[in-house]
């Protein structure tokens, strides 16, 4: 333990001595950890988006015209449920609906009852096998009679996938190129603290001193400005995403009906990622300055 303290010690004067680079280093390491917490956090949300939506892969609603004569929507259900694929037809009123919509709307729900009338329209929800007779229920019931509108959110399952698949190979690859560069500027930092104790080095090297004993100090203060790093950079992601939240995390739950992922939730495991990776950067950064600066 001793010895710990001692490399911990000899870790923060060094710092000490080259703030200005220490500093320049935690700056960048946090930009890119900044960066890459937004990214992480918005394909979470996606995912999560995506993934409900997609429970919709096997449902498609059937609007009703408005007047339609009770013959003709028991006749439309009919067709609904013969058609090949279908599980099961379900009847959703105007009422239902507006209710329902009053229930998304949350403490804003009031303002649909001083509507002078209904505006939703009757609807059937059709229950399919799976997605592809999801698509042909869709594409035969739009000539169904007394149908006025068809909604199957394949297109927007489609797009959201193709979303999700975007930003996280964004992600990865903005993560490569940031870690890269993240991993340089360590190394640099720690090369100019190695430069300025080149003759401290060859007096300790010249004692005995094994070659772990001189590489210790140096490796530990990658570490602490890779901790450093990752503490300022979930705080500031944190600070973003809940202020985020506040604002418009309630207006897509009662517009979408999905859920955003909470703040606390994704932090947690946000700080446990940007930890690994603060330290692996600033261990890989200590190393390569040390092999290539100091034991050439």
């Amino acid at each position: 333990m001793s010895r710990l303290g001692y490399d911990i010690k000899q870790a923060f004067s060094q710092m000490g001595r080259n703030k200005g680079m220490y500093v320049t280093s935690v700056l960048a390491i946090t930009a890119m950890m900044l960066i890459l917490g937004l990214f992480f956090v918005s394909f979470v949300n996606v995912d999560l988006f995506a993934a409900t939506i997609k429970q919709d892969y096997n449902v498609v609603q059937v609007y009703l015209k408005d007047g339609n004569k009770e013959i003709v929507n028991e006749e439309a259900e009919q067709t609904l449920e013969d058609m090949k694929g279908v599980d099961y037809v379900e009847f959703i009123s105007k009422e239902q609906a507006l209710e329902t919509l009053k229930e998304r709307w949350g403490d804003n729900g009031y303002l649909l009852d001083n509507l002078p009338e209904n505006p939703l329209p009757n609807s059937y929800i059709v229950y399919v096998v799976d997605k592809d007779a999801a698509s042909r229920v869709a594409e035969a019931s739009k000539d169904v009679k007394g149908v006025d509108d068809v909604v199957f959110y394949q297109d927007t399952i489609e797009k959201l996938e193709k979303v999700t698949d975007f930003i996280e190979m964004g992600s990865i690859i903005a993560m490569a190129f940031l870690i890269v560069v993240s991993v340089i500027i360590v190394a640099n930092t720690i090369k100019l603290t190695v430069f300025n104790r080149e003759k401290e080095i060859g007096i300790m090297k010249y004692l005995g001193a094994t070659d772990w004993f001189v590489r210790a100090p140096f490796i530990w203060g990658g570490v602490i400005i890779g901790l450093l790093s990752a503490g300022i950079s979930t705080g500031l992601v944190y600070l973003i995403y809940s202020k985020v939240v506040d604002i418009i995390g309630g207006d897509i739950t009662r517009i979408l009906s999905v859920t955003v992922v909470p703040a606390q939730y994704l932090i947690t495991n946000l700080l446990i990622i940007f930890v690994c990776l603060g330290v692996g950067i600033g261990v890989c950064g200590s190393i390569i300055s040390i092999r290539k600066f100091l034991y050439k």
